[in-house]
C-alpha cells in the first residue's frame, strides 16, 4: 500500500509540475499578445517614441542657441553702424 501511495503522490506532483509549466507558457503568451496589441495601438495613434522626442528636443535647443548667437551678432553689427550695409550683395536696410 505504501508503494501505491508514493506512486499516487508522484503522479500528482508530476501533474502539478506540468500544470505550472503550462501556466508559465500561457502567461508568456499573454504578455506577448498584450505587448503587441499595445504597440499596435500606440503606432495607430501616431504617438512619438521617447528617443525621437529627445532627438527633436535637442535639435530645438541647438536651434534656440544658434538663434540667440545670431541675434547677438546682428545687434553688434547694428551697434557698429552696420544698418544699411550689404550682406552677400543684398541691401539689408531696404526691406
Amino acid at each position: 500500500m505504501t508503494q501505491t501511495n508514493n506512486r499516487f503522490f508522484d503522479e500528482v506532483a508530476r501533474l502539478m509540475n506540468d500544470a505550472a509549466g503550462v501556466a508559465t507558457g500561457v502567461r508568456r503568451e499573454f504578455d506577448t499578445v498584450m505587448k503587441t496589441q499595445a504597440e499596435r495601438i500606440l503606432r495607430d495613434l501616431d504617438v512619438v517614441q521617447r528617443e525621437e522626442f529627445e532627438a527633436v528636443k535637442e535639435m530645438a535647443r541647438l536651434a534656440r542657441e544658434e538663434n540667440e548667437e545670431l541675434k547677438a551678432r546682428i545687434a553688434a553689427l547694428e551697434a557698429r553702424g552696420g544698418k544699411g550695409t550689404t550682406l552677400e550683395g543684398t541691401d539689408v536696410g531696404n526691406g
